[in-house]
């Protein structure tokens, strides 16, 4: 059963994010909060945490849609080819914040996903993800947790997902109610950005 840890986003417990951390290293899968809806996780570098991501959201893991949670811009240059001035004047008006950027990917990504030209990057607002990409030292693999609810899309209350999750992921954070709105996902691959998802996130980014 996972362990379900309470974490305070004011003030996050630096034993607290010591044992996500602990868990991501060993390969666990995570649940957590991002400043959209809760996001389920796992370490960017571990082959087999991320095919258990990719069997749970039943897609294969070279096709699977995951995004980066990286914890400021200068972690996204690790992943992504250079990027032109314009492109880095979007991302510093809109990171740390609620979208996800397609860019162009480097030679450095993991080689579960070498086949791609682009990547999606995450900077959440959120003091819980960031403190754990930080500790972590890489990025982590992410995508959102659905719900089977017809009227609400996203699961917000972390005692409902640690409910239904609690046999399928390692850990459950509880960092307050979840929002309902995904992130914004723009692509800034070509010429022009071009809006995927209009969610959470302001277009007046652009």
């Amino acid at each position: 059963m996972a362990q379900f840890i309470k974490i305070y986003p004011e003030n996050p417990n630096e034993k607290e994010i010591a044992k996500v951390v602990k868990a991501l290293k060993d390969g666990g899968l995570i649940i957590y909060p991002t400043d959209t809806v809760y996001g389920l996780g796992c370490d960017i570098t571990n082959t087999k945490a991320l095919e258990r991501i990719a069997k749970i959201k039943g897609v294969k893991l070279e096709k699977a849609n995951f995004s980066f949670v990286c914890s400021d811009l200068s972690h996204i240059s690790d992943y992504i080819k250079q990027i032109d001035t314009s492109t880095f004047k979007i991302l510093k008006r809109a990171l740390p914040g609620p979208y996800t950027f397609i860019l162009p990917g480097n030679n450095n990504l993991p080689k579960e996903f070498k086949k791609r030209t682009t990547v999606g990057i995450r900077v959440p607002d959120n003091v819980i993800a960031i403190e754990i990409v930080k500790r972590l030292g890489n990025p982590i693999v992410s995508t959102s947790i659905h719900d089977d609810d017809e009227i609400l899309e996203y699961s917000t209350d972390p005692e409902l997902i640690f409910e239904k999750w609690q046999n399928i992921v390692d850990v459950v954070i509880d960092g307050g109610y979840g929002d309902n709105h995904a992130s914004t996902i723009i692509d800034l691959s070509g010429d022009e950005p071009e809006v995927i998802r209009e969610g959470k996130g302001s277009l007046d980014v652009l």
